[in-house]
Formats: C-alpha cells, sequence, structure tokens
C-alpha cells in the first residue's frame, strides 16, 4: 500500500414622488412573495442528491442488485456476497484488494453504534449501486457485536460486503492506514495504493461521487 493521509484540509425606482401607503403594501405583499419563492427552492434543493440524505427504509437492495447485473466480473462477485459480514481477518480481506486490482476501490470503515456512520450509510447505498459496475465498494465493520451489525445491515442493506475487524488495534482497518475514528473511507487506486484516507462522514451522494472522481477519476 502508498503513502495516505487523514484529511485536515484538502480539505447587486428610482422614485420621481414619495411612495404612497398603497404603493408601500404592494412592496410588502412583493418581498413576501420573494421569500416564498426562495423557501420552495431550498426545499427543493435539500430533496436533491446535493443535500444530505436521510436513512431511508425504502432502499432497494434488490433494485439495485438488479442494476448491477452485467458487471465484470471481479466487482459481480462482490455483488453476490452483498451484505455478508466476512470473517478472515487482514488476510482475507487483503486477499480481496489484490482481486479488485485494476478497478479504483472505495472502502468504507462503519459500526452499527457510529452516529455519523448511520447517517451516512443511505449515501454509500446509492453511490454504491450507481457506480458499481466500475468502481469496487467494500466495507470494514469494527468494534461491533455480530447480532447487532446484522441487525443494522438488515436495515440498511449494502450492495457489497463488509470485512468484520475482531480483536484490538483494528488490525484490518491498519492494513489501509484507517485505524481510529469512525467513520473512515479509504480510496484505492486501479495499482492498488491507497490514494487518501479521509476521515469524515459523507452528507451527500453528490459529495461522495465528487471524491470518487476526484481521488480514483472514475
Amino acid at each position: 500500500m502508498g503513502n495516505s493521509q487523514h484529511e485536515r484540509e484538502r480539505t447587486p425606482i428610482e422614485a420621481d414622488r414619495q411612495p404612497t401607503l398603497k404603493g408601500m403594501r404592494r412592496a410588502v405583499w412583493f418581498l413576501a412573495a420573494v421569500a416564498i419563492a426562495v423557501v420552495v427552492a431550498i426545499g427543493l434543493l435539500q430533496a436533491s442528491d446535493d443535500a444530505p440524505q436521510p436513512p431511508k427504509a425504502s432502499f432497494g437492495a434488490d433494485t439495485a442488485l438488479a442494476q448491477l447485473e452485467g458487471a465484470p466480473a471481479p466487482l459481480a462477485a462482490l455483488h453476490a456476497r452483498a451484505n455478508e459480514l466476512v470473517d478472515g481477518g487482514v488476510g482475507a480481506f487483503e486477499a480481496q484488494l489484490k482481486k479488485l486490482r485494476g478497478y479504483p476501490v472505495v472502502i468504507n470503515k462503519w459500526g452499527s453504534w457510529c452516529g455519523p456512520c448511520r447517517a451516512e450509510f443511505p449515501v454509500f447505498q446509492r453511490v454504491a449501486a450507481r457506480k458499481g459496475k466500475s468502481v469496487a465498494f467494500l466495507g470494514i465493520n469494527g468494534q461491533d457485536p455480530t447480532d447487532e451489525a446484522e441487525a443494522f445491515l438488515a436495515e440498511f442493506p449494502l450492495s457489497f460486503p463488509s470485512y468484520v475487524d475482531k480483536g484490538g488495534g483494528e488490525p484490518v482497518a491498519t492494513a489501509v492506514d484507517a485505524a481510529g475514528p469512525f467513520p473512515i473511507t479509504i480510496f484505492v487506486d486501479r495499482k492498488g495504493e491507497i490514494e487518501i484516507v479521509l476521515a469524515k462522514p459523507y452528507g451527500t451522494v453528490a459529495e461522495l461521487e465528487a471524491d470518487i472522481k476526484l481521488y480514483l477519476r472514475a
């Protein structure tokens, strides 16, 4: 793996006479109408991909997997293990990364107990479904009882597997320079080298997709 870094900071009537009372009232109503229009516009923006996405139980895992049909074999193999919690430690995780050489990889470290992780999960659900035919996605689950991690994945299913990081010292996360805070997202290039490690939550689909384009050119 290559060098990495935790982001610190990469991150314009004129009037000929005095206005009448009637004219002033018209001006007030006009300003009110403008204010309402602004509120509506903001509301529409917040409903878009550029606004933070709240957790959605309506995400369809089956629909997402159908959308990913026809992916190249190494990526299709990940989709076949959708939502799985994978044991095997560092060895199994690094073997999986080796199989993904030639593809950009996005790895998300999460825990069901982590509030920011829960908030960003819908973003990863949607982006993985949208870009999973050209970009590989993997999870690292840490500091989580198995039953709680499984219950969380049942509520927020993923189209890719997550590797379980057992034991002290976060050995799996350490292998990709991602030990420490939650959540963390790691961007690995097509050669298998770490491009950057970002210790931050993603609030929007557009934000994550922009970083994938920036760091992985994908």
